[in-house]
């Protein structure tokens, strides 16, 4: 547009006076609506903003797959215009809006009702958004995308059929006969894993019905005529990350297999599983790399084809089976505010270390935020090395963190074998392994099981060649309060999976997990 052309070219060396006023949030909403009156947002709509008058060059931003954006401003008025106009269903919309900020939040929508409106030819045979914009077709679609939770992987999924099929990448589900799958903010429900396939790279996920009523499932068009796919086409992928946040990643096309294309894709961390978008329609869904997480090489996408042959084999599957169950399982929670655990970590008196247990196989740990906290800056922290889920970790989550590790022990011929290089001359280290590798935990809060917020495994190297898994089980701190009178927990051993180590927690333990999550 004119205007942002030549406020691009207004630079000032001067600070303005509102400089040192506290910053306020400008809320951008970005909505339009379709032939039937249903609500659309606009997904990846670049703005500028830019002050008035104008003094620097104005900022550029991107909407959300939820066609938001939150930007962060002095007081003052603003321009808030669009880059680029917008086409949707056969006409072109672009804003030019002012908008006062005065200290406080700010709300701007921008809809149709307050838009330049021209008819496009360029979409004038368009029917639906989806011809014109993958954006749109995206965003259409986002309330189908789910997150998925396993003993070692979060990745995303995608609701497909209306009896609760899920799909996903097997790599992202490996061997496991369920998961668990985030619906919603506040609808999480386990899935059995119905069907398998590593060579297609596909797997498919059941849940009960009835906790997808309210979703709209993104057909797989399998038997339809496939959208094209070639070298350098654009594509939008869709996935739901560690924080439950969906993010519209878009991309090209850089390859192109008969099972599979490559795309210069970067989707987030953790979110791989999540459809993939052409202007012509789904086309196929991301897949975990296994190659370092700082490759740059081309993210992987499975032909939705490939799920139309999976899906087939589920059919008898279902037919025979009984629903999973609907209960819906415990919510990850909000994180504990710094200045909170800054000031506990101050104002502890004792050690920063995790409070301990052990059974005859393992050494237990309970892992409170401030423990995490308090260990930010310690080198080294194996006790706070949490792997893969780190990251989740990171943010200081309201939770309870038990950590079980397999004790390790010196075989007796490892020793013999130490004691006769030392009567040559040579001392060598323990040769220590694992007494037995974890399998699962149980905790009651007297006499009733709490169900963990999620069943984490971490894998602790041992050696170059020699691997065992330690359990991370993150529960509700309501598990181990003064309510439960006692908490026992019972821990399994691979070697003896279904003979469990029954122990009590020690009342001081719970009295300083209690006082750890006391209101500052």
């Amino acid at each position: 547009m004119g205007r942002a052309l030549l406020v691009a070219t207004l630079l000032v060396t001067s600070v303005p006076a509102a400089s040192a006023q506290a910053l306020s949030t400008l809320h951008i909403t970005v909505t339009l609506a379709d032939a039937t009156g249903k609500i659309t947002p606009v997904a990846r709509h670049a703005l500028l903003i830019s002050d008035e008058p104008p003094t620097t060059a104005p900022r550029r931003i991107l909407t959300t797959l939820a066609g938001t954006a939150d930007v962060s401003l002095r007081p003052g008025r603003y321009a808030v215009e669009s880059d680029q106009p917008v086409t949707f269903e056969g006409k072109s919309y672009e804003w030019a809006q002012r908008v006062d900020v005065v200290g406080r939040d700010t709300t701007l929508a921008l809809t149709a009702g307050n838009a330049s409106i021209e008819t496009s030819t360029a979409a004038a045979t368009s029917a639906t958004p989806s011809d014109t914009d993958p954006s749109f077709l995206a965003a259409q679609w986002q309330d189908s995308v789910v997150a998925l939770w396993t003993p070692t992987q979060h990745a995303s999924g995608f609701v497909v059929d209306p009896r609760g099929l899920i799909v996903t990448n097997q790599r992202v589900v490996g061997a496991a006969a369920s998961a668990e799958v985030q619906l919603s903010h506040d609808i999480k429900v386990k899935a059995t894993v119905v069907a398998l396939d590593p060579t297609r790279d596909v797997a498919i996920l059941w849940v009960n019905p009835s906790v997808i009523a309210s979703l709209r499932p993104l057909p797989l068009g399998c038997g339809q005529t496939r959208p094209s796919v070639a070298n350098g086409q654009e594509l939008y992928a869709i996935g739901a990350d560690l924080r439950g946040q969906k993010d519209l990643t878009p991309g090209d096309v850089t390859g192109v297999g008969p099972r599979l294309f490559l795309s210069d894709l970067r989707v987030a961390r953790g979110s791989a599983g999540g459809p993939v978008f052409t202007a012509g329609g789904l086309v196929g869904f991301t897949t975990v790399d296994d190659r370092e997480p700082d490759s740059r090489s081309d993210t992987r996408v499975v032909r939705i084809d490939q799920a139309c042959e999976v899906m087939a084999s589920t059919e008898t599957k279902l037919a025979a089976a009984m629903p999973p169950d609907a209960t819906h399982l415990p919510l990850d929670p909000g994180p504990v505010a710094v200045s909170a655990l800054s000031e506990a970590v101050k104002n502890r008196a004792g050690s920063l270390s995790p409070y301990p247990m052990s059974t005859t196989n393992f050494d237990l740990a309970f892992i409170t935020p401030v423990h995490i906290y308090g260990a930010r800056d310690q080198v080294p922290r194996p006790v706070m090395d949490f792997g893969s889920w780190s990251e989740y970790l990171a943010d200081y989550p309201r939770a309870v963190v038990v950590r079980v590790t397999p004790k390790m022990v010196e075989g007796l011929w490892a020793k013999v074998a130490r004691g006769a290089a030392m009567t040559q001359g040579m001392a060598l280290p323990p040769m220590k392994r694992a007494k037995s590798g974890f399998l699962r935990m149980r905790i009651f809060c007297g006499n009733t099981e709490v169900t963990p917020i999620h069943p984490f495994v971490v894998e602790h190297r041992i050696s170059d060649t020699e691997a065992i898994d330690e359990g991370l089980y993150v529960f509700d701190p309501a598990a181990f309060g003064p309510a439960c009178g006692a908490v026992r927990l019972t821990v399994y051993s691979e070697n003896e999976p279904d003979k469990g180590d029954t122990r009590v927690v020690d009342p001081k333990v719970l009295e300083q997990i209690t006082r750890d999550f006391a209101p500052s």
